[in-house]
């Protein structure tokens, strides 16, 4: 019970966090996740950093009707309802630094009605590259979805 709980605050301060710190859009699409990427840090400048990868990032949250979608893709993050099925990819450019320690992504999706009933976290998903490198198993283990990109 008590992980349960520190689980639960740690998610409201995280959501609270990134809602307080979004990307400064104060348009009508703020907050929304508009599909705009923002450049990363490494993304400004060409370098000749010869240890320089580009990796294509892909976050899904599967299901039907509309639900709360957290998600941070490491160069741009948002918080909002989002109608589903809910695809967001990016391309990140990782330095050398970024291929050591890694990028944290992320994708905590909201709840959705299970079959029974009963409501459950929604399915979500990591791919890097194509290949998938995170899922939450159907929404069954009630965790969101994260990866470190290398």
């Amino acid at each position: 019970m008590c992980k349960t709980a520190v689980g639960a605050i740690v998610l409201v301060a995280t959501a609270t966090l990134l809602t307080g710190c979004g990307s400064g859009d104060t348009g009508k699409d703020a907050g929304r996740g508009n599909g705009k990427a923002h450049a990363s840090k490494s993304a400004a400048a060409p370098t000749a950093d010869s240890d320089a990868a580009t990796r294509t990032v892909t976050l899904q949250v599967s299901g039907t009707g509309t639900t709360q979608i957290l998600y941070n893709t490491g160069d741009s993050n948002g918080f909002g309802n989002q109608k589903l099925p809910w695809t967001r990819t990016a391309t990140l450019q990782l330095d050398e630094v970024d291929r050591k320690v890694g990028v944290l992504v992320s994708v905590v999706p909201g709840s959705v009605q299970a079959a029974n009933g009963m409501l459950k976290m929604a399915s979500c998903v990591i791919k890097v590259d194509g290949k998938q490198v995170a899922d939450n198993n159907g929404g069954k283990d009630g965790k969101p979805c994260e990866y470190k990109v290398r």
